[in-house]
């Protein structure tokens, strides 16, 4: 079993932004399995879905970004997941929209819920898909612009790369974190 935890912040007022495009993501998974989110021993949304190589687990925290390490290790806790099995879908502003990058372990890079994620942990040897969300010029306030809606060109764009992500995540699940690096970590998406 895995735990795929895709980050945003949970109130409605951030549905489409840049910050929550891990929920799109493991929303867009269990849409394609009918799964329905309930609620966790923690705070978080979870779901399980079957996929080649064995059940995934499908996890949103509801701590808000900063603070989605707390929800993280109380899933880990209650499905007795090791790191090696915990993959995190997060945006990335220093990445162009429509690429995507993963890693089996790093630091946050400036993104503040991997950040709380790597410190619940005491470790940074998690793997971590990260979705871009920059452009060329950024702004001078990252917290506004993560915060931001894609524009209507933007959701283009995400409306592509999601099914890609979701697809890099099935081949973690059913391969590990070095088959899905090697097939997917590629500019032309």
């Amino acid at each position: 079993m895995k735990l795929i935890v895709g980050l945003g912040n949970p109130e409605l007022r951030y549905a489409g932004t840049r910050h929550n495009i891990g929920f799109e993501v493991i929303d867009h998974l269990a849409r394609q399995s009918s799964a329905s989110f309930s609620s966790g021993k923690g705070n978080y949304r979870f779901t399980k879905i079957a996929a080649p190589g064995g059940p995934l687990i499908l996890a949103k925290p509801m701590t808000y970004m900063n603070l989605s390490g707390h929800a993280v290790v109380a899933a880990m806790n209650f499905y007795k997941i090791q790191r090696h099995e915990l993959l995190v879908i997060c945006d990335d502003v220093n990445i162009p929209l429509g690429t995507i990058r993963i890693r089996s372990k790093g630091s946050a890079g400036g993104q503040n819920g991997l950040k709380h994620i790597i410190e619940s942990l005491g470790s940074e040897e998690f793997a971590r898909l990260r979705v871009g969300v920059g452009t060329e010029n950024l702004p001078v306030s990252l917290s506004s612009f993560v915060l931001s809606k894609f524009s209507d060109d933007e959701k283009k764009t995400v409306e592509k790369v999601i099914p890609v992500c979701m697809d890099a995540v099935l081949a973690f699940a059913s391969h590990d974190i070095g088959y899905a690096m090697n097939h997917y970590n590629r500019a032309d998406i």
